[in-house]
């Protein structure tokens, strides 16, 4: 369904920061610490636009420590919005290969936001390493109008 995602065009039109929390002290150098990654996808049928948004939560023993999540809000162009939004069925859908560069595009910018926020502190020790996002999305994205 839908065109290539190489011929779909846009634009990063915003970026949010949705929430950033420092909900305890790091743990010690030596303790072990993992990260907990969530998305979604919205659509705004009104302005042709799509949001990723992106939450990161590092944890220490299933505590969260340290939260971040971003937004990523991208303008469509007409004819491509035209080429992924079914009237009849009145839904939006991204292909596999376009959901994963706006997840990317978004995961790169949710780092960005983790360094600035934590720059100069014991906390920029945890950064977000490099994440295959292609493999997060297994197959295309159907957006429903809400």
């Amino acid at each position: 369904m839908g065109k290539n995602s190489d011929s779909i065009k846009f634009t990063l039109h915003k970026i949010t920061t949705e929430q950033f929390a420092i909900i305890a002290d790091p743990p010690a150098n030596d303790d072990k610490v993992s990260f907990k990654t969530d998305f979604t996808f919205g659509c705004n049928m009104e302005e042709k636009a799509i949001g990723v948004f992106l939450k990161i939560s590092f944890e220490n023993d299933s505590n969260p420590f340290l939260l971040v999540e971003a937004g990523c809000h991208f303008l469509i162009e007409d004819i491509s919005w035209e080429s992924i939004f079914f009237m009849d069925k009145n839904k939006l859908v991204l292909p596999k290969g376009f959901a994963s560069h706006l997840l990317m595009i978004c995961m790169g910018t949710t780092r960005g936001i983790l360094h600035s926020k934590t720059e100069n502190t014991r906390l920029n020790n945890y950064y977000l390493p490099l994440v295959n996002v292609s493999e997060m999305i297994k197959s295309d994205l159907e957006l429903c109008n809400p």
